[in-house]
């Protein structure tokens, strides 16, 4: 596995050698130029980035470009302070996760297995806090609002998409809808598969997109 690690820590970056998987080649960037650079000419797996304190917001944003310009590219950031804010800006588009700069061995190799796989890694209470959070961003908790794909789902399908954007673990859906935990998790695997997304966050971002959406339209047509 071929990492780009854009990092200016060389503790960190030696932390980083210590705990990957055996097999794992990891070249240094210390720009974000050097950076693109590295991703035209050669053929990466992942790319770690560090978020040291520095103009954090202005890394935040690049590591974002870092995901539009390539979107194949498993992207790991590692800041040095968590911001909810900034995780929220991150994973919602499309960074593959965000760890501890000092994590440990098994951690990081659990981590990649989440990614591998095509999930989103924050740790599962903080994804859930996340889908919280972002709920009560939107006003409205009219359930008939639409949402983009929700024509390709059955009418089950629609209800447990919409209790996950509110922010319910598969036990609490499970709860609301009289049924099994398994048949929870069924549905959200029917759920992704349809709407081409991979978690629970997308998931919940797609939803409130929606409302949003509605409600604009309520601002701008009353």
């Amino acid at each position: 596995m071929k990492v780009l690690c854009w990092n200016t820590n060389d503790s960190v970056l030696e932390h980083w050698n210590t705990v990957c998987p055996k097999g794992f080649e990891l070249v240094q960037s210390n720009s974000i130029e050097t950076s693109f650079s590295l991703i035209n000419q050669n053929e990466f797996d992942y790319c770690f980035v560090y978020l040291d304190d520095n103009e954090f917001s202005v890394k935040v944003e690049q590591v974002v470009e870092i995901r539009e310009r390539h979107p194949l590219l498993k992207i790991i950031a590692f800041p040095h302070l968590r911001s909810q804010s900034a995780a929220i800006r991150m994973l919602s588009k499309g960074v593959n996760g965000q760890c501890s700069p000092y994590i440990a061995k098994e951690q990081l190799k659990l981590v990649l297995s989440v990614v591998d796989s095509g999930e989103i890694w924050g740790g599962k209470d903080f994804i859930q806090q996340l889908i919280k959070q972002s709920s009560t961003s939107v006003e409205t908790s009219d359930d008939s609002m639409p949402f983009e794909g929700v024509d390709l789902l059955s009418e089950r399908e629609v209800s447990v998409a919409r209790f996950i954007a509110k922010g319910l673990a598969n036990k609490e859906v499970a709860r609301e809808l009289d049924v099994t935990e398994r048949t929870v998790k069924a549905h959200l695997t029917a759920i992704y598969k349809k709407l081409h997304i991979k978690d629970r966050l997308s998931l919940a971002l797609l939803v409130k997109k929606g409302q949003r959406s509605q409600e604009d339209n309520v601002v701008v047509n009353g």
